[in-house]
């Protein structure tokens, strides 16, 4: 009955505040109680309800208005124009790989591994141990903490030959991630304006950090084996160019990891031109078939920049990865970090530290190393049985992607567009290429969740196919 009552009164303080002036008082409540005899509790229901729909406000001690109307005026930013000028960059769009996707897709498209891919009980208590530790409320030496910079000095020295200097923990620099670092390297060894060479397909990242810092990029072309060597060459002699970036295991998209005597060859390439070659080793906790080995490893002269990550390995939560350089680039490298972000947080750090030197942490890259190749495997067959237009040159040994060479002709928007609304999530291969693709490439993650759908998923990924070859 309080209920009737008061959507009656409050329609008929609806009709008296639309023909009042914003900012008009109200009757107080006690007039509103003997004007529609009803208790206070029912006239104040009704206030309430006005005020919840913005067309009333209280004012303690003062009474009850009718709310002004403020009518939201378009901003104007046309003075940003002439205050920014041009870009330095074209804006690249934001990577496929980076999206969030609904739990009921199949999921081809992401660039990390599911969470069930990761060592989550060792994370925890590392993480709660962190938070209980000094590490929580100190700042950590910008470098990084001194543990963490010689496990990763010790990782890179486990692969070093005899007859060559093992980097020393003083060579490390932890970063928030090998995004960033990336970004530090381009702009503190190459410089705005001056030339990067590329392996063509590359990491999207990589492209993206080159054009923030203003680097023009080099393609070198680059297949399952690597780089050719006489290509590197060629490109060197006419860029004047003195860093080349690469992935040689695991590359990301294309999964190719270089034999041995490939790198050896691109190390003297690089050797001879007087050059760094930055070496991104982001795939390494991700090997199946082969145990890769740095080029990094087999260099102490400071030709090698290397890279590692512990984002994708232990958790996305801890970006923490470290780059190892030796000599002057070092110094210019850790000024730049220290311009941009000072240090990496000491709580992150030690969580990383700690997950990767439980006695579990190998157990568990043991236990990923068979995942990761049951999964690989299961796309493999069922891109072969259902979707055969989606040719494979290879199989990588490692890493989380393969990289499918489509027929020529095939409109990567529409497919990528038609797999979607069939609950299939592809990344068109074209944000890959630092210039013109050489193909259509669509790059598939085996690493992302409920691979039992990877059947289906072909199926509709090669329907699709059949469709846009029409």
């Amino acid at each position: 009955m309080d209920n009737d009552s008061s959507s009656r009164i409050a329609v008929r303080l609806r009709t008296w505040i639309a023909g009042a002036a914003p900012g008009a008082r109200l009757p107080s409540t006690r007039s509103l109680v003997a004007e529609y005899q009803a208790s206070p509790v029912t006239v104040q229901k009704a206030l309430q309800a006005l005020t919840a729909q913005g067309l009333i406000e209280s004012r303690p001690g003062v009474g009850t208005f009718v709310r002004a109307v403020r009518t939201a005026r378009p901003s104007d930013y046309g003075w940003q124009t002439a205050a920014l000028g041009s870009p330095q960059a074209p804006a690249r769009s934001a990577s496929t790989t980076m999206r969030s996707s609904a739990n009921d897709v199949i999921a081809f498209h992401s660039g990390y591994p599911d969470g069930e891919l990761l060592p989550e009980r060792l994370v925890r208590a590392a993480l709660t141990r962190a938070v209980r530790s000094d590490a929580a409320l100190s700042r950590p030496p910008a470098p990084g903490l001194p543990e963490l910079q010689s496990w990763f000095a010790r990782e890179l020295g486990a692969s070093t030959p005899a007859g060559v200097t093992p980097p020393q923990p003083s060579d490390v620099v932890v970063l928030p991630g090998s995004q960033s670092g990336l970004s530090s390297i381009f702009r503190a060894l190459v410089g705005h304006g001056q030339p990067l060479l590329v392996e063509s397909p590359t990491y999207w990242g990589a492209l993206l950090a080159a054009a923030q810092a203003g680097v023009r990029v080099i393609p070198v072309p680059s297949g399952p084996d690597g780089p050719d060597p006489e290509e590197l060459a060629r490109a060197f002699e006419e860029t004047g160019a003195r860093l080349f970036y690469a992935q040689p295991n695991y590359a990301n998209p294309t999964g190719a990891q270089w034999a041995a005597q490939r790198g050896e060859l691109v190390l003297e390439v690089v050797r001879q031109y007087g050059a760094f070659l930055v070496e991104d080793d982001w795939a390494h906790d991700f090997s199946i078939t082969t145990t890769p080995v740095p080029i990094a490893a087999r260099d102490d002269s400071g030709h090698v920049v290397y890279l590692r990550s512990l984002t994708k390995s232990v958790s996305p939560a801890i970006r923490v990865a470290a780059v190892i350089a030796r000599g002057p680039a070092r110094e210019r490298i850790l000024a730049d970090r220290a311009a941009e972000s000072m240090y990496v947080s000491g709580l992150l750090q030690a969580a990383a530290l700690d997950v990767v030197t439980q006695p579990a942490w190998q157990t568990h890259l043991r236990s990923l190393r068979h995942q990761l190749q049951a999964r690989r495997d299961l796309l493999v067959s069922s891109l072969r049985e259902h979707a055969p237009q989606a040719h494979l040159s290879h199989v990588p040994k490692g890493g989380l992607n393969l990289w499918a060479r489509l027929p020529d002709g095939t409109d990567l928007e529409r497919l990528a567009r038609d797999c979607e609304s069939a609950g299939v999530i592809i990344a068109a291969g074209t944000e890959w290429f630092p210039a013109e693709p050489a193909g259509p490439f669509i790059r598939l993650n085996y690493a992302g969740p409920n691979p039992g759908a990877f059947p289906e998923g072909a199926r509709i990924i090669g329907q699709a196919i059949e469709r846009n070859s029409r």
